[in-house]
C-alpha cells in the first residue's frame, strides 16, 4: 500500500474532471473583455469609444505623418514634371510643330515662352483655396489644443476624435493638383495627362481615408501603407497610358486585380480589421460560409456593413466589366472614375447611416453639401465641352476649338478649373464640419458604421 502515502495534491487529474477544456484559472473574464480587441471589435454594436482607445498623442503623430509624407512626395514628383513640360514647351517653340501640344488655339493667350498662359493661370484657384483650407484646419487645431489644455470634458470624451493630419494632407494635395494641372497645360497631350490626374487619385484616396477615420481612428491605415497603395494606383495608371489602349491582356489582368482588391477590402471592412491574410484564408472563408450560412442558415452579423459592401462590389464589378469589354482609350480618367465612384458611394452610405443613427446634419455642412453639389454639376458641364482631345489626330482636335467665353481671355476649360477648385474646397469643408452635431455627445453613445 505504498502508493497510498502520496499526497493528494500531487495526483494528476485527468482533463475529463473539468467541464471545459480550459481551466477557469487560466483566464480572467473581466480583464479579457475590457482589453482584448478581438472581443471589442466583433461586438454586434460598436461605438466610437471602442475604436478610440489608443493614446491620443501617438495617433496624432501617426496622422501627422500623412502631411509630411505627401509633402516629400510632392517635391520629388513635381520637379521632374516641371522639367519635362518645360522641355516640351521649348521644343514646341523652336520647331514650330503645333502637333506636339493640343491647345485650344482659338483661345490660347501666350505670355513669354508659354503658349497658353490662360490655361495655366486658371489653376491659381487650387493653390489659393488649398492654402485657405490649411489655415482653417490650423485654426481649428489651435482651438482644440487650447480646449485640451483646459481639460474641457467635451474635447476629451465627447464627439468624433479630432485628428488633423489627414486634413493637412488634403489641403496640400489640393495645392499640388493646381500646380500639376498647370504643368499639364503647358503642353497638353496624351503622355502628360497622367500629371493632371495623379493628385486627383491622392485627393480621392485621402477623402475616403478621412471619412473612415472619423469613426475608426484606431484602425485606420498608416500613412506608409496608404501612400504605397496610391503609388501602386499611379503605377497602374502609367502602364495603362503606355500599353493599355487596345492590349486585351492588360485589361484582363487589371480587371482581375480590381475585383480581387475589392473582395479583400470588403473582408477587411466587414471584420473591422480582425482577419489575417495568409495561406489559410481561402479555407477559413469556405468554412465560415459552410458553417454559418449553409448548415445554420444564419444571416450576416452586420447587416449595414454587408449592404454597403454588396453595393460596392456591384459597382466595382460593373466598372471592371465595362473596362474589359469597351477598353476606353482614356485609361487615366477611367481609373479616376473608379476612385470617385467609390468615394461617392461611401459618402452616401455615411450620410444615410448618420441619419439612421438619430444624428442630424447642421446648417453649415448641409449648405456646403447643397452648394458643392450644384457647383460640381456646373463644373462637369464645362469639363465635358471638349475643346481639344488628344484621343484624335491634331487636325481633328482643332475642329473642337472654341473662342473665349469669359473676359475674352478664359475658355470653357478654364471655367472648369475655377469651379472644380471651389467644389473640391467645398467637399473638404463638408468633411471638416459634417459631425459637428456630435461635439457634445459622449463617445460611448456614438455608433460606428
Amino acid at each position: 500500500y505504498g502508493y497510498m502515502e502520496r499526497p493528494l495534491e500531487n495526483v494528476i487529474r485527468p482533463r475529463l474532471d473539468s467541464l471545459s477544456s480550459i481551466e477557469e484559472d487560466e483566464y480572467d473574464t473581466l480583464a479579457d473583455i475590457d482589453s482584448d480587441k478581438n472581443v471589442i471589435r466583433t461586438k454586434k454594436f460598436l461605438y466610437v469609444s471602442d475604436l478610440s482607445r489608443k493614446d491620443k498623442r501617438v495617433l496624432s503623430k501617426k496622422y501627422k505623418i500623412y502631411f509630411w509624407n505627401i509633402a516629400t512626395i510632392a517635391v520629388f514628383y513635381a520637379l521632374p514634371v516641371i522639367q519635362l513640360v518645360i522641355t516640351y514647351q521649348t521644343v514646341f517653340n523652336i520647331t514650330g510643330n503645333q502637333d506636339i501640344c493640343y491647345y485650344n488655339f482659338l483661345c490660347a493667350h501666350p505670355l513669354g515662352v508659354l503658349s497658353a498662359f490662360n490655361n495655366i493661370l486658371s489653376n491659381l484657384g487650387y493653390l489659393m483655396l488649398g492654402l485657405l483650407f490649411l489655415l482653417i484646419v490650423l485654426q481649428r487645431e489651435i482651438l482644440h489644443k487650447r480646449a485640451l489644455m483646459r481639460n474641457d470634458i467635451c474635447a476629451l470624451e465627447c464627439g468624433i476624435p479630432k485628428h488633423f493630419g489627414l486634413f493637412y494632407a488634403m489641403g496640400l494635395a489640393l495645392m499640388m493638383e493646381g500646380l500639376l494641372s498647370a504643368c499639364y497645360h503647358v503642353c497638353p497631350n496624351y503622355t502628360n495627362f497622367q500629371f493632371d490626374t495623379s493628385f486627383m487619385y491622392m485627393i480621392a484616396g485621402l477623402c475616403m481615408l478621412k471619412l473612415y477615420q472619423k469613426r475608426h481612428p484606431d484602425i485606420n491605415a498608416s500613412a506608409y501603407s496608404a501612400y504605397a497603395s496610391l503609388a501602386l494606383v499611379i503605377f497602374i495608371s502609367v502602364l495603362g497610358v503606355v500599353i493599355g489602349k487596345d492590349y486585351i491582356v492588360f485589361w484582363a489582368v487589371f480587371s482581375f486585380i480590381h475585383i480581387l482588391a475589392t473582395l479583400l477590402l470588403s473582408i477587411q471592412l466587414y471584420y473591422v480589421g480582425r482577419w489575417k491574410l495568409d495561406v489559410g484564408i481561402c479555407r477559413r472563408i469556405i468554412r465560415v460560409i459552410y458553417t454559418d450560412h449553409i448548415r445554420q442558415c444564419s444571416g450576416p452579423a452586420y447587416i449595414d456593413r454587408m449592404v454597403l459592401l454588396i453595393m460596392g462590389n456591384i459597382v466595382n464589378w460593373s466598372l471592371a466589366a465595362y473596362g474589359l469589354i469597351l477598353r476606353p482609350k482614356d485609361f487615366a480618367s477611367y481609373l479616376l472614375a473608379i476612385g470617385i465612384c467609390n468615394l461617392l458611394l461611401y459618402f452616401a452610405f455615411y450620410i444615410i447611416m448618420k441619419l439612421r443613427s438619430g444624428e442630424r446634419i447642421r446648417a453649415i455642412p448641409l449648405i456646403c453639401i447643397i452648394c458643392t453639389a450644384v457647383v460640381w454639376g456646373f463644373a462637369l458641364f464645362f469639363f465635358f465641352q471638349g475643346l481639344s482631345t488628344w484621343q484624335k489626330t491634331p487636325a481633328e482636335s482643332r475642329e473642337h476649338n472654341r473662342d473665349c467665353i469669359l473676359l475674352e481671355f478664359f475658355d470653357d476649360h478654364d471655367i472648369w478649373h475655377f469651379l472644380s477648385s471651389i467644389a473640391l474646397f467645398g467637399s473638404f469643408l463638408i468633411l471638416l464640419t459634417l459631425d459637428e452635431d456630435l461635439d457634445g455627445v459622449p463617445r460611448d453613445k456614438i455608433y460606428v458604421f
